[in-house]
């Protein structure tokens, strides 16, 4: 399929939002992305419909969604990385070189029996998760879910429209505990109905 860079962009953004936010962003939200007017979008938005690129239903708002048929440039990537062998952290151990490879769209593989079997990344803002080693400016991998077990690592959307990183906890009164890992603030008490879980932490990557 013959697409442009803008195109590639606005294809690129609706996914990752849907995978963040569980919907479609804005036409005007596309143009901010791309720095055009709100025509120009719709006009790339139009014309990759046309291709199949795009599915959208009638008469509902933030329903573009990429088609599952379409391959993006980027999900064709190279995820693999030579792993020459271990290092010790602790005692010197011998350093021997492995003909081995370390595939990280397998690492972070979506767990058996997951419906979709989606993951993506978030850049961590802040210092309320570093007693769980995620520290501000880490990447963390998710799986998309919108249940999760407690003491799990959740992306939680709360209905102020805030997303959040925390650990999860059912309480017996029937409310949701968001736990910071960082004593410098407080858990968050929420009603089921007050929140939306979105995806649940399996990785943290971190550059220096």
């Amino acid at each position: 399929m013959n697409l442009t860079p803008k195109q590639l962009r606005i294809l690129n953004r609706i996914r990752e939002t849907r995978l963040t936010r569980g919907y479609s962003p804005t036409m005007q939200e596309l143009a901010d992305e791309l720095g055009v007017s709100k025509v120009t979008v719709f006009e790339h938005v139009e014309a990759l419909i046309k291709k199949g690129a795009l599915k959208r239903q009638a008469n509902k708002a933030r329903s573009l969604e990429v088609s599952p048929d379409l391959d993006l440039p980027d999900e064709k990537a190279n995820t693999k990385l030579p792993l020459l062998g271990s290092i010790a952290a602790g005692s010197p151990i011998e350093a021997v070189e492995t003909r081995e490879h370390l595939d990280l769209a397998e690492l972070f593989a979506p767990s058996k029996g997951t419906v979709g079997g989606n993951t993506f990344v978030l850049k961590v803002r802040g210092d309320s998760m570093i007693d769980e080693q995620i520290c501000d400016g880490d990447f963390v991998v998710c799986e998309k879910r919108n249940a999760a077990r407690n003491g799990q690592t959740v992306v939680a959307l709360l209905d102020t429209g805030e997303a959040t990183l925390k650990k999860m906890y059912k309480e017996r009164d029937g409310r949701i505990r968001l736990q910071p890992a960082n004593d410098k603030y407080e858990p968050r008490y929420c009603r089921p109905d007050e929140l939306q879980i979105q995806g649940v932490c399996i990785g943290v990557v971190r550059t220096y």
